[in-house]
């Protein structure tokens, strides 16, 4: 019979029923079946969907960091959003021609990023946007 390393418990399968540590160590499985940095990650996925979608579901819900990723990932894709209107309206069409793919590209580059740090566990706090989503966490 296995033990839990982490709290002593017996183990039947390949997660602790008590506290959810993999037998093999690692991260502890949420409820649903998804470890806590996996959730973490898909709030980012698909931008404010999925993170209205981890704010709705009842295990990821209650947990602090995944509410965290969540709201960041909600409160950043809307502000891009609009970023990319306002530079659409302001510019005009040859600087907005020009700055359109730069502008891409960063959002790209820093949504694989947050995906990516918040997969290894790591809490990225974006400047303004870090911090309301943090109150509302």
């Amino acid at each position: 019979m296995a033990f839990c390393p982490s709290c002593g418990s017996n183990m039947q399968g390949s997660y602790c029923a008590k506290c959810g540590i993999p037998a093999q160590g690692g991260q502890p499985a949420a409820a649903g079946g998804l470890a806590e940095n996996a959730a973490c990650a898909l709030c980012y996925l698909l931008g404010f969907i999925t993170g209205i979608l981890f704010l709705v579901l009842a295990p990821y819900n209650q947990n602090k960091t995944v509410r965290f990723h969540a709201f960041q990932s909600i409160f950043l894709h809307i502000a891009f959003i609009v970023f990319w209107i306002l530079l659409g309206m302001i510019m005009p069409f040859s600087v907005s021609l020009i700055l359109s793919p730069l502008v891409g590209l960063a959002g790209l580059v820093g949504w694989i990023l947050l995906m990516w740090k918040a997969y290894q566990g790591q809490k990225v706090k974006l400047p303004v946007i870090g911090d309301l989503a943090e109150k509302q966490a």
